[in-house]
């Protein structure tokens, strides 16, 4: 009985990881994503095609066979299909390269560290102009680096 609380508390400490709900999220956001990605194929995209080859995908099929019962292959659909998958996967490409170049602008807006404009006098250690010959401080001559 220890053994199934562990399991309960084990799993219970699973599914409330970061990683776990974000994945969750995800998919939800994705499932959504997706029925816009087919009504922009199907209402917008495949018309236009239409358009211009003359015919609608969806409505391309072939009969294998003769007959009532004979076997039907509807080609146009996985057209549809595949174009679905290529907008779907152009659309991600272009929200990641979108989110990477916002996250690289952001990253190069942090301050960079500026150019040292002193150094430590390696004889007395009192900092000193960056490209003075003597030290201010204790006179002794620096070697140039």
């Amino acid at each position: 009985m220890a053994k199934g609380k562990g399991l309960i508390a084990e799993f219970k400490k699973f599914i409330m990881r970061g990683n776990v709900m974000d994945m969750a999220v995800g998919v939800i956001v994705g499932g959504a994503f997706t029925s816009i990605v087919t009504s922009l194929n199907q209402d917008i995209l495949t018309p236009l095609l239409g358009i211009f080859g003359g015919t609608d995908f969806s409505s391309l099929y072939v009969t294998l066979g003769s007959g009532e019962n004979a076997p039907v292959l509807y080609y146009g659909n996985f057209i549809t299909a595949v174009i679905n998958f290529l907008i779907t996967a152009l659309v991600i490409f272009l929200l990641v390269k979108g989110i990477n170049a916002v996250g690289d602008k952001l990253s190069r807006k942090k301050d960079e560290p500026a150019a040292p404009t002193v150094k430590k006098c390696p004889f007395c250690k009192s900092e000193i102009a960056i490209d003075a010959t003597r030290c201010p401080h204790c006179t002794s001559q620096l070697e140039d680096k």
